[in-house]
């Protein structure tokens, strides 16, 4: 069986999500083209519909990539808190016990990856995802898709903060326990306070009031 081949529109995204491209970042298409190997009108394609999504921003006849700032980052972490919390309630409901046991290997593999902030932003990413999905609501992961594209925009991550990946671990655990008890309160409050702390800790790194290990 063949791969299946990304979009533009994909490969741009993700460029962006993996920090290849950051707020403020000049994005022009013939570089694009070369450097992702797609012609040309797919990526003028996905540079206009990332541009309607607001992750790009037009300077003049330039397109660059969004920042967000401080009003936004705010109203953005309220809404995440409230989606991630209803997602982990309707997990709590409705994963199947392979789903939970997914999440829980993913816990205890990601404490491997302490001290390696890229690499447990990335893993960070496939667990909550895997939280979304195990809610078994489409419509619900459709809007918390929306809220971790506009999550790309922010240039570092809170788990850069010296001892933040440490705790998040044990966020994620007090998190999957409450799926796994099949507790909805205690599962979506654990994650709204996941999100809580995540918050305080980049606002924390923005002020230079913790130091980062990026």
């Amino acid at each position: 069986m063949k791969p299946v081949q990304k979009d533009a529109y994909t490969l741009i995204l993700e460029a962006i999500d993996m920090g290849v491209y950051k707020p403020g970042d000049r994005l022009v298409e013939s570089d694009l083209a070369e450097k992702l190997g797609v012609s040309r009108t797919p990526i003028r394609e996905a540079l206009q519909r990332l541009e309607t999504q607001s992750l790009l921003t037009r300077d003049g006849r330039s397109l660059i990539v969004s920042s967000l700032d401080h009003n936004q980052m705010a109203e953005l972490y309220v809404v995440r808190a409230e989606l991630e919390g209803l997602a982990a309630g309707l997990a709590a409901r409705h994963a199947s016990d392979e789903e939970v046991r997914v999440l829980r290997d993913m816990v205890e593999l990601d404490r491997g990856l302490i001290g390696n902030p890229a690499a447990m932003a990335r893993a960070n990413r496939r667990f909550h995802k895997q939280i979304h999905l195990a809610s078994h609501n489409q419509f619900l992961v459709q809007q918390l898709d929306l809220v971790h594209r506009s999550m790309a925009l922010m240039a570092t991550t809170s788990l850069a903060a010296v001892g933040r990946d440490e705790v998040a671990i044990a966020e994620h655990d007090e998190i999957i326990t409450g799926i796994e008890a099949r507790d909805p309160d205690a599962a979506s409050a654990a994650l709204r306070t996941h999100i809580s702390k995540a918050f305080v800790t980049r606002l924390k790194l923005d002020s230079g009031e913790v130091d980062s290990t990026l």
